[in-house]
């Protein structure tokens, strides 16, 4: 693989509950000192940009804000696009209001004309759940910042979004829009910020099929990384196989090499 650039997931491949994974932060500098073309492609629907980067910043990683691209924040950007001036029910944990720019979100149990499912979380009871379901069956658009099934922190894997939406789809009978990663165009997004073409770029993940095999469909390199999220029989069950399976963060920086 001719590498020039990289797209890098954060959770499960930088960090774990926002604490350095071991040798991130030193491989990561090293990328720094090289003046490797780089962004962050995350599906964390829990909190802005702005407090991703201070985050970051806190573990040990020097990011821009610009260098970040968020599931909440391609949201925004298709919403304006497609539903403009709509009423969105927002069905979310942690506060991404800031990054939802020119979106009109509704007080909680309102009316609305979109159903958009981000981070889950405490917030997802059975009342607000069944709020949107009955939205949408009474024909509210529906959107899904991602569908990832499950996430790593500190105490252990943690259900996800994804769940939540295969049980709305499969009670009203469609599946929503989803935004962020393994979306075609949350990839082409990031990739076109780069500059580069997507044969000399690699995605660094430990989700097989949202990370890595998403990325190859649109062109790009898929890695994937034995941190995270990551389980062996993953592999066995995936749709495709990784280009290259590394077993942490600092082990991308021989790929440049």
């Amino acid at each position: 693989m001719d590498i020039a650039g990289l797209l890098i997931d954060i959770d499960g491949v930088l960090t774990v509950s926002w604490k350095p994974i071991d040798g991130a932060a030193d491989a990561f500098a090293e990328l720094r000192r090289r003046d490797v073309p780089l962004r962050l492609v995350t599906n964390t629907t829990t909190r802005t940009r702005a407090k991703i980067a201070e985050l970051l910043d806190q573990a040990g990683f020097m990011v821009d804000v610009e260098e970040i691209l968020t599931a909440p924040t391609a949201t925004a950007a298709y919403l304006r696009e497609h539903e403009p001036g709509a009423r969105c029910f927002l069905l979310s944990s942690g506060d991404v209001v800031d990054d939802l720019v020119g979106i009109d979100v509704v007080a909680d149990l309102e009316p609305a004309d979109v159903v958009v499912l981000g981070g889950a979380g405490l917030v997802y009871t059975h009342e607000q759940l069944n709020h949107a379901f009955n939205l949408l069956l009474e024909g509210a658009s529906f959107v899904a910042m991602h569908r990832n099934l499950y996430w790593r922190t500190a105490d252990g894997l943690e259900l996800d979004t994804g769940a939540y939406v295969m049980a709305l789809e499969a009670a009203i009978g469609r599946s929503p829009v989803v935004i962020g990663k393994p979306s075609p165009p949350f990839f082409l997004a990031a990739l076109a910020s780069l500059d580069l073409s997507a044969d000399r770029v690699a995605m660094v993940g430990d989700d097989i099929e949202n990370d890595v095999l998403g990325a190859q469909v649109v062109g790009m390199h898929g890695v994937l990384v034995r941190t995270g999220k990551f389980r062996a029989e993953s592999l066995a069950t995936a749709s495709g196989e990784a280009d290259l399976v590394v077993d942490s963060f600092a082990d991308v920086i021989d790929l440049l090499d």
